[in-house]
């Protein structure tokens, strides 16, 4: 078992089977040891999850929860790009997280953190990355969170 599956293991996350982009658009892009992933959703088990605005329909926690259901959609997309192999993963170098929220909200940081500590949790120090936590009027299909990212992958397992 490689290191990352005992890890997942170890966390008791199983992660999610993804269907295809809802769009025209490629769910990752590789080129010269980077992975670029789009964006991510909460989508929980095929269904949609977590909709509405942070601040009026969802607390910060509901916004955090959410933030960390979409990570792990993007993890579950970054080893589709890597054919399983997670081992791969080098580090994470940027993580964007989009928080649909009301004018007057302040906490992105707190709601986007559910994504940051669900990569520390599975990667480690490898998870640690630079980020942006912005705030949107709308977000498609009425999600309250949404997150890409781009990570920096070996050849080979390191």
């Amino acid at each position: 078992m490689s290191r990352i599956a005992h890890r997942l293991s170890e966390l008791g996350i199983t992660l999610p089977v993804l269907r295809g982009p809802s769009g025209t658009y490629l769910p990752f892009r590789q080129a010269d040891g980077l992975i670029i992933l789009s964006g991510q959703v909460p989508r929980i088990d095929g269904r949609d999850a977590h909709q509405g605005v942070v601040g009026l329909d969802l607390t910060v926690e509901q916004g955090k929860e959410a933030a960390r259901a979409a990570a792990l959609n993007l993890v579950s997309q970054l080893a589709n790009a890597l054919d399983g192999d997670l081992d791969r993963v080098v580090c994470c170098l940027q993580l964007r997280g989009f928080v649909r929220a009301t004018p007057d909200f302040a906490d992105h940081p707190a709601v986007i953190d559910g994504a940051s500590e669900l990569l520390l949790e599975i990667f480690g120090e490898r998870g640690r990355h630079a980020r942006t936590a912005l705030g949107a009027g709308s977000l498609p299909r009425g999600f309250s969170v949404e997150i890409d990212a781009i990570f920096q992958v070996s050849n080979r397992e390191t």
